[in-house]
């Protein structure tokens, strides 16, 4: 369908800095190139002011070592300005297919 070029933003959390007893977010982006398999945007029309947009796409990339390894660790993909969560990945190996939903309102590097 379309091509994708972006980072994806993997979360650690720890203890940062180690022994101080406080726990949080840690991420770390990576670039990727990959297809954009499926392309969908909606509102969420849940009685709010503003109404919630999300999309329902899907983002097939090439996985490296460190994708493989840390696939569970998925936080948002970096698409077209815009961080949006990733709501679940789909391990075909060698690629990684990523269910983006609504924007990413976490922490970032």
């Amino acid at each position: 369908m379309g091509r994708f070029s972006g980072k994806i933003g993997y979360g650690e959390t720890g203890e940062f800095p180690e022994g101080s007893g406080i726990y949080e977010d840690r991420i770390v982006e990576k670039p990727y190139f990959g297809d954009i398999e499926w392309s969908n945007r909606r509102y969420d029309h849940s009685g709010k002011v503003i109404d919630d947009i999300s999309v329902n796409n899907s983002i097939s990339v090439v996985a490296d070592s460190y994708a493989n390894q840390h696939f569970m660790n998925i936080r948002y993909v970096l698409w077209q300005g815009v961080r949006w969560t990733v709501q679940s990945v789909e391990v075909k190996h060698p690629r990684l297919i990523l269910y983006i939903g609504t924007v990413y309102n976490g922490p970032t590097p």
